[in-house]
């Protein structure tokens, strides 16, 4: 059998997703390595051609940590009533709606207010333009400000003491250390332990990738 590349990204997100997991439960079940989030686009099939050309795919420039889901080589641009984003990385692979991802200050920038929503909870989101090589996309909605959330294999959520839906606080070490409260668990076979944050959040407790914050559920 010859592999595809979404086939080898998904072995080498897994095993990560393993390696991860396996390093977190030998030195503390609390401790969960921090993936940080810039602003970023996913893609329906229908917008991919209407930006790209038909027939178009997205070209996978590197696998993610979470299993399946890779960074493309494609970028967009965001258009808003009083500014734009240029070179807006596509997350792979394509989604049944498209999906912006963006920080509250993106939002000033583009003048539009994104509220804060879970992945996938898009009624009566932000809308804007979106500009690729080969046409535009106007979105009435689908703009949103990802809440901070902690991805799990259940196996992890046995050993922190969580499960799916709950909302726990998290807390950061460090010069500028302090705890994020209401980080949502979102807890499926598919997940590689990783708390998400977007770029602000990051910056305010002094984080980067792959650093340790600790559940604490008080």
């Amino acid at each position: 059998m010859q592999l595809t590349e979404q086939m080898i990204d998904k072995v080498v997100a897994d095993i990560l997703a393993k390696a991860t997991s396996s390093a977190a439960s030998k030195s503390d079940p609390a401790l969960v390595p921090v993936g940080v989030s810039n602003r970023h686009i996913h893609l329906s099939r229908e917008d991919m051609e209407m930006l790209f050309g038909p027939g178009q795919n997205l070209t996978r420039m590197k696998a993610m940590k979470q299993p399946g889901q890779y960074a493309a080589e494609e970028t967009v641009t965001l258009k808003g009533p009083k500014g734009e984003l240029r070179r807006v990385r596509v997350l792979g692979p394509f989604r049944k709606e498209t999906q912006i991802e963006i920080s509250v200050s993106d939002g000033f920038a583009l003048g539009i207010k994104a509220p804060m929503r879970m992945s996938g909870d898009l009624d009566e989101s932000a809308g804007l333009e979106i500009v690729g090589p080969l046409g535009t996309v106007k979105l009435e909605q689908g703009v949103i400000v990802a809440q901070r959330h902690i991805h799990m294999h259940p196996d992890d959520a046995k050993k922190a003491g969580v499960c799916n839906g709950e909302i726990v606080s998290v807390e950061a070490q460090g010069p500028r250390g302090g705890i994020l409260k209401n980080v949502a668990v979102r807890v499926s076979e598919a997940s590689a332990l990783e708390i998400h944050i977007d770029v602000e959040e990051a910056n305010a407790l002094g984080l980067k990738n792959n650093d340790q914050v600790r559940i604490c559920k008080s």
